[in-house]
Formats: structure tokens, sequence, C-alpha cells
């Protein structure tokens, strides 16, 4: 444990960002499997939707890459004129 004020304050700052972090990564992994499952084109399509815009959020917001969200939303527009 640290004994420093300032250290005690970061520690507190990387666990509410690892917390926040962890929810929103889970929130993005959600909705990426929800397109992938959805049962008609329609569903799949509102999904995609969600997961495009949560997608660029991420990215803006340094959660992953912004080369990692074109792949995933370029594979997911391919899914989805396949599925139509």
């Amino acid at each position: 444990m640290p004994r420093i004020k300032s250290a005690k304050k970061a520690m507190r700052q990387a666990r509410a960002r690892f917390t926040h972090n962890r929810a929103q990564r889970s929130a993005l992994r959600t909705a990426l499997k929800h397109v992938r499952q959805a049962a008609t084109a329609a569903a799949a399509a509102q999904a995609y939707a969600l997961a495009v815009r949560l997608l660029d959020r991420a990215a803006r917001k340094g959660l992953i890459h912004r080369n990692n969200a074109a792949r995933h939303k370029s594979r997911l527009a391919k899914f989805l004129k396949t599925k139509a």
C-alpha cells in the first residue's frame, strides 16, 4: 500500500479508471456480439448502429485504437451485406 498522499490518490484514480474502462469494454463486446447473433437483417442493422457508435466513442476516448475500431466497423459492415 502506498504511504505518500499523491500515490494513494493515483491508486484511487487508477482503480476508478479500470472499473470504468472494464464496463465500457464489456458493453462494446456485447454490442458486437448482438450484431453477429441477430436473428433478422433488421435487428442486425439496428445492433450495428449501436455498435458503430460505441466503437467510435471507444476510439475517441482511447479505450481502443482507432484502427482497431475501423477494422471492427469494416468487418461488421461486410457481415451485414452478407446477412441482407
